[in-house]
């Protein structure tokens, strides 16, 4: 099984940037199949552009523009993409990174399909910081990543004490987050009292209800600016009342505006 070290990825890297204990790379996958394999480190995998599919022992991601995975170090996978440009960003974390922040790697194992769009949001973040680079450039990307990580890990370990109800509402808001979905109609669904939600959605989600549905149509916007749609059918298609509502939206959270988050994906 080949392994491959730090930095390596099957593609043509376009970026590379070399942190204290970081590697960051922007990569153009360029193989239509990659046999099982593992990376010496740990890393996450955020997928800009494109579609690809990848297995693991548990379990196959059918991936396309904004999956955000997470790799243990040495957990074997495989890849294959179909014939359309696919384009992914790495963070790949060594040892000594996380020694320096004193987080314990082993809190999290495997391969983990993230679906969290607070998570996902960090990530873009950080894209957006490598294309952006200034004198903080660092310091944020790290502040940014312990963040992500400390998340990362909580999620994992209060997953196995959440009632069933958090799942189901986490379904019921990725299938639906472009409907005008009210808490009158997400009690009904789940028998739930709105009072019950209300109290306890902030728990387990780190947020009020109309925040994670804000995160939702975000992601889902990060997705299409990909793509050739003019920004207004980016805004309606995302559930966005209009296009100034989307891009106040988008700056406030990603701090910069739509067209330059495009701009930022052309200058690879």
């Amino acid at each position: 099984m080949n392994t491959l070290r730090n930095g390596e990825y099957f593609g043509e890297t376009n970026q590379r940037v070399n942190l204290e204990g970081l590697t960051i790379t922007d990569t153009e996958y360029t193989h239509p199949y990659v046999d099982w394999h593992y990376h010496e480190n740990a890393y996450f995998t955020f997928l800009l552009q494109g579609n690809m599919t990848e297995g693991n022992k548990k379990e196959t991601y059918s991936c396309s523009a904004g999956t955000l995975l997470y790799h243990h170090w040495e957990d074997p996978h495989y890849n294959s993409k179909p014939d359309v440009f696919t384009r992914g960003f790495h963070i790949e974390l060594s040892q000594s990174w996380f020694d320096r922040f004193d987080i314990q790697k082993n809190k999290v194992e495997g391969s983990i399909n993230i679906k969290n769009p607070a998570l996902k949001l960090l990530v873009y973040q950080m894209f957006k910081e490598t294309k952006t680079y200034d004198i903080s450039f660092e310091l944020a990307v790290n502040q940014l990543l312990v963040n992500l990580f400390s998340q990362l890990t909580h999620q994992k370990e209060s997953s196995e004490r959440k009632p069933v109800w958090v799942s189901r509402i986490n379904e019921i808001l990725h299938e639906s987050f472009t409907e005008n979905l009210s808490l009158t109609e997400l009690s009904n669904i789940l028998d739930i009292h709105p009072i019950h939600i209300s109290r306890d959605f902030h728990k387990y989600f780190h947020c009020n209800l109309g925040e994670y549905l804000r995160k939702l149509k975000l992601n889902k916007s990060l997705e299409l600016l990909a793509l050739p749609h003019t920004l207004t059918d980016v805004a309606l298609e995302c559930g966005f009342s209009d296009q100034s509502h989307f891009i106040r939206c988008f700056k406030e959270n990603i701090g910069i505006t739509p067209l330059k988050y495009r701009n930022l994906l052309k200058n690879h």
